[in-house]
This record gives structure tokens, C-alpha cells and sequence, in this order.
């Protein structure tokens, strides 16, 4: 099972979209093209032969519980079992031996609201998708989600299980509501809908996740002092101003016959006033020649 989250970024997810592709399916057009075709790349959806997608024809709930969960790459890595899952554990109508048995098995386990008796083979509203989706979603981790109530023609129709997910389908920009602001919420999930509501959702997701910033290269320069002890000098290359510094916290020697110099830096604030002067930020210890220096930030520092 491929890991779509955590695989691949935004950047590329987007490349995508602008390359296109020469396998392009003939009757997908429009705003569903792109999506359609970046996901169809990644495996994610395929077709009902190599040159129709039929975006107008009905996703089955096993299909929809499938591309969500490879969609979203949702997972059990973390699950240890005594025995193996099988679908038969946690529903009646669904075979072990079903295509489509691992999706409902790694989908409930991740919380997914699916009823014990579903009938995969059958179809899947638009309402059940988005709770379907949102529960998805936030296995990923905490969204911000808008302080408002959209206001639909028809509320009085959507389940009220499903009335905070199909909220937050739209807030989130997963899907878009027409002129008439309807949502239509008994009526029977597309597969060109289901696979645009799933990209959405992949690039609602990224949007949001933090992404870690670039670990800064320290570099370690060795002096011999004598036989017996070496200089060790940590230095953060060339700053553009005064300000930036940094300081080793602490050595750790290790059986392996490393010298683990743990440091922090520090970087000028944005209201402080600095000489204007190129810098190069050092520090420095010594350590026995028996060992190997190695620079490691200290872990509150780690970025």
C-alpha cells in the first residue's frame, strides 16, 4: 500500500497537474481532468478501461472506501496484532478474500464511520462520502476549521450524523457549492466527484501540514594541539550581519569513540540592530585525540 501523504509534497502533486500526461483518459474534461489525471498517475484511480475513466458512473462504497484510504494513505503500521485482521472480524457482508477487504479493515481501524452491515458492492451518497472523507482527514492531524454555518437550501434533508462533515467538505474547499446552494445529500456520489473530492482533500491536507525547516550545516574543523588533545571548531558559515552566534552546550563520549559536541545557535531578533558586516559565528573546544568529533544540535534547538 503506497503512502500518498507521506510520499509526496504539494510541489509535486502540482508539477503533476501541469505536465499532463499522454495517457490522458478521452471522456474526462473540464475541472475534473486535472485532478482526475494527477491521481490516475500516482495509482490512486484507474479507469474502466485504458481510455474511459466514466466520470458520471456511480463509485460503489467498496470503491470509495478504497480510494480514500490509498487516497489519504491511510494506514496500520503502528497496530501490533495478536492475529491477522480480516474483514469477517469487523463486518458481515464483507468477504476476506474481497479486493477490497484490507481498505475497510485499515478504514475502520483509523475510525471511519462504516456500518457493520454495509453492502460494499452498493452505492454511497454524497453525504456518507463526506463523513466518510472527514473522519479521513483528521486522522492526518488538527485543521483549522472556519467559525461559520453555511447556510444550505437543503439542510432539512442532510442526516444529522453527517451535518458537521458535509460543513466542513465545504468550508474546506473540497468541494463547491452551486448557484442554488444545495448539497444534495441523498444523491448518489460520481466517480468523477469522488475522485475531485479526495484530491481536495489531498491538498487541503498539505496546505496545512507544517513542514519542517532545513536543518542548518554546522561544520567541524579539527587542530591538532598536541599528540594527546585536538581543537574542535563549530562554525555556521558566513552570516550576513553581527548577531548570529553559537554555543556547544555539552560533550558526549561514546563507546564507538565519538565526541558528541551538542550546540545551540542563536539568531539575531528582527528589532535588534546589528553591524551590517559579514560574520562567520564559531565556537570551540577541545577534545582528546582519541576521539572522533561530531556536531549534534541540542534537541530543544532542533529545527
Amino acid at each position: 500500500m503506497k503512502k500518498w501523504i507521506t510520499a509526496v509534497s504539494a510541489a509535486t502533486l502540482f508539477c503533476s497537474l501541469m505536465s499532463g500526461t499522454v495517457f490522458a483518459f478521452s471522456d474526462v474534461d473540464g475541472d475534473q481532468k486535472e485532478p482526475i489525471m494527477a491521481l490516475k498517475d500516482r495509482g490512486i484511480v484507474s479507469g474502466i478501461d485504458g481510455q474511459r475513466y466514466v466520470p458520471m458512473g456511480k463509485v460503489s462504497y467498496g470503491q470509495s472506501i478504497n480510494l480514500i484510504v490509498k487516497g489519504l494513505g491511510l494506514n496500520i503500521d503502528n497496530i501490533k496484532f495478536v492475529k491477522k485482521p480480516l474483514a469477517s472480524d469487523y463486518f458481515t457482508n464483507i468477504p476476506d478474500d474481497a479486493w477490497y477487504a484490507q481498505a475497510f479493515i485499515i478504514a475502520h481501524l483509523n475510525g471511519l464511520p462504516i456500518p457493520k452491515d454495509i453492502d460494499a458492492n452498493g452505492t454511497i451518497t454524497r453525504e456518507q462520502f463526506a463523513d466518510l472523507l472527514i473522519h479521513a482527514i483528521d486522522t492526518k492531524g488538527s485543521f483549522p476549521v472556519v467559525k461559520m454555518l453555511v447556510l444550505l437550501a437543503d439542510q432539512d434533508q442532510i442526516d444529522q450524523q453527517a451535518g458537521y462533515s458535509v460543513q466542513r467538505v465545504i468550508l474546506h474547499n473540497i468541494m463547491k457549492l452551486g448557484e442554488d446552494r444545495k448539497f444534495y445529500p441523498k444523491q448518489e456520489m460520481s466517480r468523477g466527484e469522488a475522485a475531485v473530492w479526495v484530491f481536495n482533500a489531498i491538498r487541503f491536507i498539505e496546505s496545512h501540514q507544517q513542514k519542517p525547516d532545513p536543518q542548518e550545516q554546522v561544520t567541524v574543523t579539527v587542530e591538532k594541539v598536541n599528540d594527546e588533545v585536538n581543537k574542535v571548531i563549530l562554525s555556521r558559515g558566513q552570516k550576513p550581519t553581527a548577531g548570529y552566534d553559537i554555543a556547544i552546550t555539552g560533550i558526549r563520549f561514546e563507546q564507538e569513540g565519538r565526541a558528541v559536541i551538542s550546540y545551540m545557535v542563536t539568531d539575531p531578533k528582527l528589532d535588534s540592530m546589528n553591524a551590517q558586516v559579514v560574520t562567520e559565528p564559531k565556537a570551540e573546544t577541545y577534545v582528546s585525540s582519541k576521539y572522533k568529533p561530531v556536531a549534534e544540535p541540542r534537541p530543544s534547538e532542533q529545527k
